[in-house]
């Protein structure tokens, strides 16, 4: 029989009208082994689709995927957002506000004189007394965030400050463009104790990674420039790399602005490292200190008007 000239009108409908054989399984009544079977293959680890399987992505092998997606999801929602440029902030999680460093020392206070024999209620009372004294960086960074938010509208609303999303003078630069209805981000890191992010960050701009090379690429991806309030380790591992990416040549120069002399000049000797010929001249440059909001906004500006760049 000659096959039929007839043409059929396209049509796709949603369900057959025959449904395919793999639809239903291989029923009882012709192995009655066959239902327990299939449902083993079906609970199988093995059976479940590659990206919905946690064990399969958590393997050395697959470190390469994840490392891709730690980076592509901040990416597109970044970009999604429209902010393409940032000041970044970082500085020690530890130094809290004004207030509350100031309960904390009056606590200690209080338990010093029950216990003025206790040598580990001094030790905390004093160090507590250095961290109200740094608190006063809190309300610094806090102005600092108010300005760079304010801006950020006249500049077309793609900059933004990008902090490490925890507590303490992080929190304050992200709690000021929060005072002034700005768009602000955290960068927040998976760690083994938990880690909450701190409330002045935009829902939607807080992002969380697992890998700290995916976090580090993140910040300085936008950045133009880098704001460096007191801090410890982790303050000065991004102070560092920055410096270093820089004095390579590895990034394109930004503005590096430390922020309290008085503390970085104990914390850091870069005069020492140029005498000892570990690093040259040249690369005490890098940087420079800044003691009040506007000093470091003003000094930002004028890094780009001198270098015949946009911030923007």
């Amino acid at each position: 029989m000659p096959l039929s000239r007839d043409k059929p009108e396209p049509s796709h409908p949603e369900t057959r009208k025959a449904d395919l054989p793999w639809k239903s399984p291989k029923p009882r009544s012709e192995d009655p082994k066959a239902p327990g079977l299939i449902q083993a293959i079906l609970k199988s680890p093995e059976y479940v689709e590659a990206d919905k399987d946690i064990e399969f992505l958590q393997l050395d092998d697959t470190r390469g995927l994840r490392l891709q997606l730690d980076y592509m999801k901040a990416e597109q929602l970044l970009q999604a957002q429209g902010i393409k440029h940032s000041i970044v902030v970082f500085g020690s999680t530890r130094i809290p506000e004004p207030q509350t460093a100031k309960q904390r020392v009056a606590t200690l206070e209080e338990l010093s004189r029950k216990h003025p024999d206790d040598q580990d209620v001094a030790d905390k009372l004093r160090t507590a007394k250095r961290i109200l004294d740094k608190s006063r960086y809190y309300e610094v960074a806090r102005e600092f965030g108010q300005i760079v938010g304010r801006a950020e509208g006249a500049m077309g609303n793609r900059l933004a400050i990008v902090t490490g999303g925890g507590p303490g003078l992080m929190e304050a630069a992200n709690r000021g463009a929060h005072d002034v209805n700005a768009r602000t981000v955290g960068l927040n890191i998976t760690l083994p104790h938990e880690q909450y992010p701190n409330p002045y960050l935009t829902p939607g701009l807080c992002f969380r990674f697992h890998y700290f090379a995916m976090r580090k690429l993140h910040f300085l991806l936008r950045a133009r420039a880098l704001v460096v309030f007191p801090g410890g380790f982790g303050t000065m591992d991004e102070l560092f790399e920055t410096l270093t990416l820089i004095q390579t040549r590895k990034i394109k120069p930004v503005p590096v602005i430390l922020v309290g002399r008085e503390y970085w000049q104990k914390a850091f000797n870069p005069e020492f490292l140029a005498e000892e010929g570990v690093i040259d001249p040249e690369d005490k440059d890098l940087f420079w200190c800044a003691e009040t909001a506007q000093e470091i906004w003003d000094d930002i500006q004028r890094w780009y008007a001198r270098a015949g760049k946009s911030l923007t």
